[in-house]
């Protein structure tokens, strides 16, 4: 009988030691998914973030490129433009009598044919005579005394200037004026 008792103390000490190692091994098992869940979160964010910097990479990249072949013609056009100018000047120098020839309507034509073949490819003449003097679309080349015009006002344009794509790919060359210098001359004589 005292064998028989010692199986049945045996094997109760027996569990509860299983018991501790098998809330232990639960425990550990518990902290190892922790760890593999953390790491699982952080490998997922880094993905997500990488392929959040690829998409703005591609983006990235995909303007440039648009922007490149919008940009590529720009020397060809640049070159018509001076051709434009050269026609514009041209029709400048027909008299008003003469703006019924057969001559002066062809150039015009050829002129606005021009003009037109480049606004198809973005680029727009700035048109500056009169405006205020902008820096980021005018040269000034000169300061000139204008009764016709402010002063820090575009009184003259001496090379046209472009935009392409609303870039700005040529300045304006400008005279600005300086004033009207009838009232220069009255203000110098009230200084003095």
């Amino acid at each position: 009988m005292s064998k028989h008792k010692k199986h049945d103390t045996e094997p109760t000490e027996v569990g509860i030691d299983q018991e501790i190692s098998v809330e232990q091994e639960h425990a550990e098992e518990e902290d190892e998914l922790l760890k593999l869940s953390k790491e699982r979160d952080e490998w997922k964010d880094k993905y997500l973030r990488s392929m959040a910097e690829f998409e703005n990479f591609r983006r990235r990249t995909n303007q440039e490129k648009a922007d490149w072949i919008k940009r590529s013609t720009e020397k060809l056009a640049l070159s018509v433009c001076d051709v434009l100018d050269n026609f514009e000047r041209a029709l400048a120098q027909f008299a008003t009598q003469d703006k019924d020839e057969k001559l002066f309507q062809g150039v015009s034509l050829i002129e606005q044919q021009l003009r037109s073949v480049l606004e198809k490819e973005g680029v727009m003449k700035i048109e500056a005579l009169g405006q205020e003097f902008n820096p980021a679309l005018h040269e000034a080349l000169a300061h000139i005394p204008s009764a016709e015009f402010e002063e820090n006002t575009i009184a003259a344009i001496i090379q046209n200037g472009y935009t392409m794509h609303d870039i700005v790919v040529r300045p304006v060359r400008v005279a600005v004026s300086s004033g009207n210098p009838a009232e220069q001359i009255n203000d110098n004589e009230k200084n003095e």
